[in-house]
């Protein structure tokens, strides 16, 4: 209850509170309210701009999720959620949580498949027909699309087999470990170029060492990620609350 009579009796705040509250200076702060990622500030008798204490919370709420999902994204999302209900606020924080947990399992999944690599490498082991995957199954299992298995073949990332008459892919085992390399390193934002030097660099001594210090930095990656996320959990409260408690309650109320 304290925190709610807080949040109603408070004091108009300057810009350079906010600022100072916020850790943006004071030109940022400015700059996110015309973005939208903070709702209008009012204006004193004397045109000078009034802001809320949920002023501050979004700012702060901004910086997290920023961190987490990006500055883009992070600013259409705290746009949108203005406007939305509390169910559906929710869930769109829900889904960047289940996002970064996604990329992180994709990135362990792609750092077991590098060492599975190295240790067939020269083995001639013979491959067994469960392991085979046609290449809409692996697009699948990897969350791509076939169009993107097909340019990473031209780009010489990938070197599927082919098989029947009409020449369809067929992905075996080691095809498909390195296709969950692939998925980690363009996902870390490495370029085709670099990419296809690491792939091609796996059987040597240093590949494997090189390409596994990849995956162990984005796996810190996402960890720094969330952890802002955690962060922005409150003030991303704090900024759904104050809207749900200014629609109106439903009608016979």
């Amino acid at each position: 209850m304290e925190e709610q009579v807080s949040e109603v009796c408070w004091t108009p705040l300057r810009t350079v509170d906010v600022a100072r509250e916020s850790g943006y200076s004071v030109q940022q702060v400015r700059d996110l309210e015309r973005q939208g990622v903070i709702p209008p500030a009012a204006r004193s008798p004397n045109g000078y701009r009034a802001y809320a204490p949920v002023h501050v919370h979004a700012l702060r709420a901004y910086r997290g999720l920023a961190a987490a999902a990006g500055p883009v994204e992070a600013r259409r999302m705290l746009t949108e959620l203005r406007t939305e209900s509390l169910a559906v606020a929710a869930a769109a924080i829900g889904a960047v949580h289940v996002r970064l947990a996604r990329e992180r399992e994709e990135t362990l999944r792609a750092e077991e498949a590098l060492l599975a690599i190295r240790a067939e490498a020269g083995t001639g082991a013979p491959e067994r027909e469960g392991d085979v995957m046609t290449i809409t199954e692996l697009a699948g299992a990897l969350g791509v699309r076939p169009s993107t298995l097909r340019f990473w073949e031209r780009e010489r990332l990938l070197r599927p087999e082919r098989v029947t008459s009409l020449r369809a892919r067929r992905y075996g085992l080691a095809a498909i470990r390195a296709a969950r390399v692939v998925v980690a390193l363009r996902g870390a934002g490495y370029g085709i170029p670099a990419v296809r030097e690491a792939m091609g660099s796996l059987h040597r001594l240093d590949g494997l060492a090189g390409t596994h210090r990849v995956l162990r930095r984005r796996l810190d990656g996402i960890a720094v990620r969330t952890v802002a996320l955690l962060r922005a959990g409150t003030d991303l409260a704090v900024v759904i609350s104050s809207v749900t408690a200014s629609e109106p309650p439903p009608a016979g109320r």
